[in-house]
């Protein structure tokens, strides 16, 4: 399967060291809510690729919604016992990606990552969907499962176990994580590939702004 003819012309806005904010992650909740206002319909803007490793530093990577952002840095939520917490536990450090394709945009992430106090991950928990909040009980992720029925009578159980919508407990298996960045990458898509990159990285006496080549 050839696909070296699937191209296009990125052409973004330029993206000018002047108009940035000091602090990436101001800069990225901008980003955020710019994508939020100009992206409407099937388009999750909080998407976000995590990308961790085991102990014995093989990758993996998958997406996740970011479920908070502010100056302590993005949070998301999962069973504590999946694949990605087991790995977090053993290598705490992450990677994240936000794209915005129809914007040209993306961000990148690096940091270490820790769980978030269980008050943080009830409060979140409280605002699922009752279907999420139930799902979060029913599954083991990234547990093997003999067949989609056996997932269907685990979620049929818990709604028998919780059946008032509004009395569903936090599980001890779930809650948030937190990945504090040390290094914010901006990306711009820009015509003939001459794209615009540039990178925060956090130092002693705080964040340090380059350009990088595209």
């Amino acid at each position: 399967m050839g696909l070296g003819d699937l191209r296009r012309t990125y052409d973004g806005t330029p993206l000018e060291e002047a108009t940035l904010d000091p602090d990436p992650l101001v800069q990225l909740a901008r980003w955020v809510a710019e994508a939020h206002a100009a992206l409407d319909g099937p388009t999750e803007v909080n998407a976000m690729a995590l990308a961790t490793a085991d102990a014995g530093g093989r990758p993996a990577v998958r997406m996740v919604l970011l479920k908070d952002l502010d100056a302590r840095g993005l949070t998301f939520f999962t069973n504590l016992g999946s694949r990605k917490a087991v790995e977090l536990a053993a290598n705490p450090q992450a990677a994240l990606c936000l794209h915005w394709a129809p914007l040209y945009r993306q961000v990148r992430v690096v940091g270490p990552c820790a769980q978030v106090p269980r008050e943080e991950s009830a409060a979140y928990f409280a605002t699922r969907p009752a279907g999420s909040r139930r799902s979060a009980w029913a599954s083991r992720q990234s547990a093997p499962a003999p067949d989609r029925a056996a997932l269907e009578d685990a979620m049929a159980e818990v709604a028998r176990r919780y059946p008032d919508d509004d009395a569903i407990p936090l599980p001890d298996h779930w809650g948030g994580y937190r990945v504090v960045p040390d290094e914010v990458e901006l990306w711009q898509g820009r015509p003939d590939r001459m794209h615009d990159r540039v990178r925060y990285r956090r130092g002693p006496d705080g964040w340090v702004r380059e350009r990088l080549q595209p």
